[in-house]
């Protein structure tokens, strides 16, 4: 059976410093990542092809969002200056830097789920102690949020990254993926009060789904796609596609995360095969938005030929090809297994799904709260408890709240350490730091005695724990080479 899916995910934090508007949000948000002092400076850029499309053209450039250019272009930091994304690498190969005015982190490439939502969950803390340790330098008072809004009609994402085979091209991925990215939602959304285009709604199962106009395109800032085809694989390109889905939530509980990139991953996995199910969605971001804001949970999609199914139909024929078509390890069939069990109970008994996902659980709260003030679904004070419910601050988190209370579960499970060529690359962070003079996702470049040498880290190897042995980095280089030569 080949290796699971490699997967990282990205999150953008919404940033706030009290008293200071978004003109000085960028430069914030980089002092905030100046502040954590332990990652190593020195990302490499050379690799990095954000125009280039999976239909085989390159962009000429990437639209902004035009409300978003008014604040950056006041911006007391320039884009071109030194450090302005204030790059840092961690010792476990994760990345933290700033992104158009947001903290960002992005965790280590992952083949385990429960690894994977570790590291997302890791991600929180380190955001939070950068963001405390830079209200004690400067006075302010900083809140930060694990959320996807910021309830003007500006929206940060939360990016997850599949790398797949080239061999899939584009036509196979959207066919299997844009069914899932659109239904997933109703398992994995993160809930939402109100809405920030249409009508409006009291309450929402996705923060995102306001926000995506067209079914696909290479754009992440402005004309968002449900599908994006942004062809940046991070790896030998010849052989890899990296999959950037922008079209998800930020989750607060793990298991909502697992599943998130489980449910793609089964999508992948039967795309990869042929054997992933066939929906022609006639309108994919209607469908997207009209499931976000169903209070009634019929979740219905309008078909091409005017017939019509929905979310239950599509998510059982993933389900049921799997379970035909594929060898599933433990992870994918607990998914399998724990979303079926939420989707019969959602009709009839949402609250059971509280403890398990974001969307239910929000709500529990919300309407314990308007029970308790008799306050109306457009007070302000509900996006106050909606903000809440993100807040990365021990102290204010009401999802923290939930977790050390029992409601929610502390479903963290112990996992064997992960040997991706994130491994290699914290290596080289925490015993090579004074060698090491660029790093990627793709490869990490070294001074040595005959000159810099860049050396690529393939994404499907295994890089052995003992590499945490080697004290000599010519010894280190020499056994990254073997292992990338020398597939075993």
């Amino acid at each position: 059976m080949p290796l699971p899916f490699l997967t990282g995910i990205e999150t953008e934090y919404g940033f706030l410093v009290e008293g200071q508007g978004a003109e000085t949000q960028v430069e914030n948000a980089m002092r905030c990542v100046q502040e954590y002092r332990e990652g190593w400076i020195g990302w490499d850029y050379r690799h990095e092809s954000p125009r280039s499309d999976l239909r085989g053209f390159k962009l000429d450039h990437l639209q902004v969002d035009p409300e978003d250019w008014k604040f950056e272009a006041k911006s007391s930091v320039s884009q071109g200056t030194t450090d302005t994304r204030a790059d840092r690498i961690t010792s476990t190969g994760a990345r933290f830097y700033n992104d158009h005015g947001h903290p960002e982190f992005a965790t280590p490439e992952c083949r385990s789920l429960y690894a994977l939502s570790e590291h997302d969950s890791f991600g929180e803390g380190l955001v939070w102690h950068a963001a405390s340790s830079f209200a004690a330098s400067t006075g302010q008072t900083v809140q930060v949020y694990k959320n996807n809004t910021d309830f003007h009609g500006a929206s940060y994402g939360t990016h997850e990254s599949y790398l797949a085979p080239r061999s899939l091209g584009f036509e196979g991925l959207y066919q299997a993926l844009l069914p899932m990215l659109v239904c997933r939602q109703v398992l994995t959304g993160a809930g939402k009060v109100g809405s920030e285009t249409g009508a409006w709604c009291d309450y929402q199962l996705s923060q995102r789904a306001d926000f995506f106009v067209e079914p696909f395109n290479a754009e992440t800032l402005f004309r968002r796609p449900i599908f994006n085809t942004r062809d940046e694989p991070h790896a030998d390109p010849r052989k890899w596609i990296r999959i950037h889905v922008i079209a998800g939530d930020a989750n607060m509980m793990p298991s909502c995360t697992r599943r998130k990139v489980g449910l793609l991953r089964l999508a992948l996995a039967l795309a990869e095969i042929g054997e992933a199910p066939i929906w022609a969605f006639d309108k994919p971001v209607a469908a997207a938005q009209s499931i976000s804001r169903d209070s009634g949970f019929e979740f219905e999609i309008s078909l091409e030929g005017r017939s019509h199914t929905n979310v239950y139909e599509v998510l059982e024929s993933y389900f049921a090809a799997a379970e035909r078509n594929l060898s599933l390890d433990e992870e994918l069939t607990e998914v399998i297994r724990e979303s079926r069990q939420l989707l019969a109970e959602l009709p009839t008994n949402w609250h059971s799904l509280a403890p398990q996902v974001d969307w239910a659980a929000k709500r529990f709260i919300l309407e314990d709260f308007q029970e308790s003030t008799g306050c109306s679904p457009k007070d302000n004070s509900l996006q106050a408890c909606d903000l809440a419910y993100h807040s990365v601050d021990p102290d204010a988190s009401l999802y923290y709240g939930l977790r050390d209370s029992g409601f929610v579960a502390d479903d963290t499970l112990s996992y064997e350490p992960e040997v991706t060529r994130a491994f290699a690359r914290g290596l080289a962070v925490q015993k090579f730091s004074k060698h090491l003079v660029g790093a990627s996702w793709s490869s990490l470049t070294f001074n040595t005695t005959h000159g810099p040498k860049e050396v690529n880290l393939a994404p499907d190897r295994e890089y052995p724990l003992n590499l945490a042995d080697i004290s000599d980095v010519e010894c280190f280089i020499q056994s990254l080479e073997d292992i990338y030569e020398n597939p075993s």
